[in-house]
């Protein structure tokens, strides 16, 4: 879908300081990962050219390679061979997404809750319908055995089995262990969408999304550690509070094409002296 979009007021120098700022963890991470820079600038032109190709047309006007080569600087060239290919943004893994439903469900449907709303062990299986593990796999899908769901999150340790047959959640359902697929999917998707909040409030006049953070530098590691124990605290608190809300809401919607998220982050670290003087200089 293509739209008319005004040039927002940043000059080019403070555009570069922006993005070496923002792009530098991902650098660190391609490094990481064994991701070289002339691989990096090829997922960057792609992108280039797919954000120019669906949203930077002129209106009633068919979008060609010489105008994308135009507004990104890219070669004519390089342009008609990456525009033959699409790119949409890969759909998680089925198991991802039916794990994800099936804990958002355990977390917030009150049947499978305690008095003190915390996801209670379940039953295996349970007789007259009784809220158990079984049912809650039912209430999500039928596609899945529950028993190929308790052995899977059993070998993940998403979940444990007592001695009395019963299913308690465990904390890897919350974090996913680091070789889990699961990882890459919530952290494209997350930084996905935060990032989009944030560009989409630098690119209008009047923001349109709620994007939000206390800050504090210049304090002792023990101050950094103890309000990062309780911003960890206070956030799924949050996040629960509003898994419960939507997944009743949810209940009587007609459902549609549109979406939402929110999220938290939490960050510290022990900055030097040269750390310290950039964010000043940012300041």
């Amino acid at each position: 879908m293509t739209q008319q979009r005004s040039r927002p007021v940043i000059s080019d120098a403070a555009l570069q300081r922006m993005l070496g700022k923002v792009l530098k963890p991902f650098v660190r991470l391609s490094l990481a990962s064994g991701l070289t820079f002339p691989t990096f600038t090829t997922v960057l032109k792609r992108l280039y050219v797919d954000v120019a190709e669906k949203e930077y047309g002129l209106p009633d006007k068919k979008q060609t390679d010489s105008r994308i080569s135009l507004i990104t600087g890219i070669h004519r060239k390089d342009v008609s061979k990456l525009r033959v290919g699409d790119m949409p943004l890969p759909a998680p893994p089925p198991p991802v997404s039916r794990t994800s439903r099936i804990i958002a469900r355990w977390l917030a449907d009150a049947r499978y809750l305690d008095e003190n709303g915390t996801p209670r062990a379940l039953p295996r299986i349970a007789e007259d319908g009784a809220a158990s593990f079984e049912t809650l796999v039912e209430d999500v899908t039928r596609d899945l055995r529950p028993r190929a769901v308790l052995d899977e999150w059993l070998n993940r340790g998403i979940a444990t089995l007592d001695t009395h047959d019963r299913v308690h959640l465990g904390a890897a359902a919350i974090v996913p262990d680091s070789g889990d697929s699961a990882k890459e999917h919530f952290f494209a998707r997350n930084m996905h969408d935060h990032a989009s909040a944030a560009v989409l409030n630098m690119l209008s006049a009047d923001p349109a999304f709620f994007e939000r953070a206390v800050h504090y530098d210049g304090i002792s590691p023990e101050l950094a550690k103890k309000l990062n124990d309780i911003s960890r605290v206070e956030s799924m608190n949050l996040l629960v509070r509003l898994n419960r809300l939507a997944n009743e809401e949810v209940k009587a919607d007609k459902g549609g094409q549109a979406r939402w998220i929110t999220g938290a982050y939490i960050f510290t670290e022990a900055k030097s002296d040269a750390d310290l003087n950039d964010v000043e200089d940012d300041q």
